[in-house]
């Protein structure tokens, strides 16, 4: 039987370093892949002078399955995101960001396990639209969302939490202002949701979200919403469980699968082994879902939470001193 083949792109700043360790984790607990490497980003940029090199956008088609690390993004000016690229290049609609509790990571909350269903190709995030007045005085950005694209995130939110034997799904919108496009969406969240009677509906405004999710968000279990919205909430749920380093993220669409540390590519920090790689672990985990893996990711998380638990050889964002490696060491060491 053939391997399966996935493709790596380590990405920017820590992403070499943090992706290593991944992949010895993926190693030592069985898992016999045919890993093929490939750039995009800055590390692109300086090897071939194009952030998407066709071999990658090839690589990508050809396996199908990707596991990736930060890639840097400019901040007001520069190049456009690469992540927005391939999100949009490969129609990966769906946005998976799940967060749990892990005993010993310095967060303000225990048993939190939510997952945001974020819609990933349309709305403001998208970046459409976007002009900028020759005199530097006005710009514009344009938000669409279309009705195939918010059903499709819809019924993927009511799907995942009926799969996963989950409780209730928040769809979170401001249709109360902006009646075209949240008003669109929301309307379409009532019609799906009368589909899955098993499953809770409750509606929330996203700013009475913001507020909720920081006063009790034990209330939460699924919450899906449009791309805007969903990146910040996404963001503000990793909060609440320790940080962006105890986050990863899946970007799904029908046949093509990039899983990923949803953190930045923190190049202060690039190459000096102090960086927590726990995101990206987490984010093979969820390709091993994935793939039907299911009992290897479920070795993974135990020793990750058992390992973090005890206090030992954690990175400094965890409370400890430990770098990169002895954390990934560590880790192994509980297989």
């Amino acid at each position: 039987m053939d391997k399966t083949s996935i493709t790596i792109l380590p990405g920017d700043g820590i992403g070499p370093s943090i992706m290593a360790a991944a992949i010895e984790v993926l190693e030592q607990v069985g898992c016999d892949f045919n890993y093929e490497y490939a750039d995009a980003g800055l590390t692109a940029l300086e090897k071939s002078n194009e952030l998407l090199p066709e071999e990658t956008l090839r690589a990508i088609e050809r396996n199908k399955v990707v596991l990736k690390g930060p890639l840097t993004t400019p901040i007001g000016e520069g190049f456009s995101s690469i992540n927005v690229a391939l999100r949009q290049r490969f129609k990966l609609y769906a946005n998976i960001r799940p967060v749990v509790s892990f005993e010993g990571t310095q967060s303000r909350y225990k048993d939190i396990d939510i997952v945001t269903v974020r819609e990933n190709t349309e709305g403001m995030y998208s970046g459409r639209g976007q002009i900028v007045s020759d005199d530097d005085t006005v710009a514009e950005a344009l938000s669409v969302i279309t009705r195939g694209g918010a059903e499709r995130i819809l019924r993927a939110a009511f799907e995942l939490a009926s799969r996963e034997k989950r409780q209730k799904v928040t769809v979170v919108h401001k249709a109360n202002i902006l009646k075209s496009t949240s008003g669109l969406f929301l309307r379409i969240a009532r019609e799906v949701a009368r589909e899955f009677d098993e499953i809770k509906f409750e509606e929330m405004i996203v700013d009475n979200a913001c507020m909720q999710l920081v006063m009790n968000p034990q209330q939460f279990d699924v919450i899906v919403t449009t791309n805007l919205f969903g990146d910040i909430l996404s963001d503000l749920c990793a909060g609440l469980v320790g940080g962006l380093g105890m986050a990863p993220g899946a970007n799904i669409g029908d046949d093509i699968a990039i899983f990923e540390a949803v953190h930045g590519s923190a190049p202060d920090i690039a190459g000096m082994d102090v960086a927590n790689p726990t995101s990206v672990i987490l984010a093979s985990c969820m390709m091993l879902d994935y793939l039907g893996l299911k009992d290897k990711a479920a070795r993974i998380r135990a020793a990750l939470r058992e390992q973090i638990a005890s206090g030992e050889s954690l990175t400094r964002d965890l409370g400890g001193e430990a770098g990169t490696q002895e954390f990934t060491r560590a880790l192994i060491a509980r297989f």
